[in-house]
């Protein structure tokens, strides 16, 4: 198995506009903080330490459990702290890791809150931290997606002209969280508009910064209707352009483990030894207008079966990108043939960037190689045999392969 080193991978629940923390690494921190409430802690509250010391002590947070009693010492410290605290809790939230993020974000909300029931944040300069202070966090674009989304939260309360004033301006933002907030204004100026005119122009600009699934498809719907067609897969950075080779066998759902001829050599010329005798490399184009690639057509005998699928991904520059897969069957993933991740698990359903990948391109030519593996039930609901794949940047946004 990959290492954590090697890859990082997360699987995607749905976007909930306003909830900025990891739900379940938040459950993970208020399990383990309250049972150490209730245990003798070796550290004591030190009410001389710095902030950048508690700061550490959060940071410090292992996903084992390492540091966790100075961790509850420290963050109780930090939420007595005053208003002068949130714009360096916020600062120690960029590099930080989702639990300690978490940790932090939880004494910026105590604080934050504290401090508005005292009337210490508010839009007029002078004590306490003014709102002008938060807005330069919101419109800071280098900066990571929680601290700018936490800033924006708490700077609503205290400037309702917020909204109006900095959501128009957020359609490009790379925070998929500020974008939705902006599609969301073009979708309901268009609901409000009566101009056909206007509300086509409305619908376009709202396309172009939509990248979560339930916006585009409104979008898509509306201009369908007004008779304005939009290429999906393109829209969405599918890979449509794929070589597939099969049947292998997977028998006792032993195939996931095995290393078959394809994780070895792609030459597309070569003929393997398959399941059912001599197999060779097909190409494939998907038509699908959501890039999916059906296997069970292509191969006949697909029950206790895995195939393989490779494209070539010319990327424009090297640099970070994400691969987001949708598969209800068991795969793994190879760039430039280094195993990036694997899943062995079947049928958990096959929803929109069920899978997103962190990879790393190289600038030109990459090869990605997948191996999609199919069980041996045979309830109705276990059939599908499938995969869709497109490429995008950190918030969802599709990277098109260079012409």
């Amino acid at each position: 198995m990959v290492s954590q080193a090697q890859s990082q991978f997360c699987s995607r629940t749905a976007s909930q506009p306003g909830n900025f923390i990891n739900p379940s690494i938040h459950r993970i921190g208020l399990t383990l903080a309250a049972l150490l409430l209730f245990t003798p802690l070796t550290w004591a509250n030190d009410k001389t330490a710095s902030l950048s010391d508690l700061v550490a002590r959060i940071k410090s947070i292992g996903l084992k459990g390492e540091g966790y009693p100075a961790a509850v010492a420290a963050q109780k410290e930090l939420s007595s702290q005053g208003p002068e605290a949130l714009l360096p809790l916020l600062d120690a939230m960029e590099g930080a890791s989702p639990l300690a993020v978490n940790w932090l974000a939880g004494a910026f909300e105590t604080i934050a809150d504290r401090s508005l029931r005292a009337g210490a944040l508010s839009q007029e300069s002078g004590a306490g931290i003014p709102a002008v202070a938060f807005e330069k966090v919101v419109l800071d674009r280098t900066r990571s997606a929680t601290p700018r989304l936490l800033a924006f939260e708490w700077l609503v309360k205290v400037d309702p002209t917020t909204k109006d004033r900095l959501i128009p301006g957020m359609l490009g933002d790379p925070s998929a969280d500020f974008r939705r907030l902006a599609v969301a204004r073009l979708i309901a100026a268009a609901d409000a508009s009566k101009d056909d005119a206007e509300q086509l122009d409305f619908w376009k600009k709202g396309l172009s910064g939509a990248t979560d699934e339930d916006q585009v498809k409104v979008l898509v719907d509306h201009l369908k209707e007004a008779g304005v067609t939009v290429d999906l897969a393109r829209h969405f950075g599918y890979l449509l352009e794929w070589n597939l080779i099969g049947p292998f066998d997977n028998s006792e759902r032993e195939g996931f483990a095995k290393t078959y001829p394809p994780e070895a050599s792609r030459d597309l010329a070569v003929p393997v030894q398959g399941r059912e005798g001599e197999v060779k490399w097909e190409p494939f184009t998907s038509t699908d207008t959501m890039g999916e690639v059906n296997l069970i057509p292509v191969f006949k005998n697909y029950r206790d079966s895995l195939a393989y699928a490779v494209t070539n991904y010319k990327a424009a520059k090297a640099g970070p990108a994400q691969i987001r897969l949708t598969t209800p069957n068991a795969w793994k993933v190879w760039v430039n043939g280094k195993l990036v991740f694997a899943r062995d698990e079947y049928h958990r359903g096959s929803m929109f960037d069920q899978y997103v990948i962190p990879v790393t391109f190289q600038e030109g030519n990459n090869e990605i190689l997948l191996k999609i593996c199919q069980n041996e039930q045979t309830e109705d609901w276990a059939q599908k045999w499938l995969f869709k794949v497109r490429i995008t940047d950190s918030s969802g946004k599709a990277i098109l392969p260079a012409e």
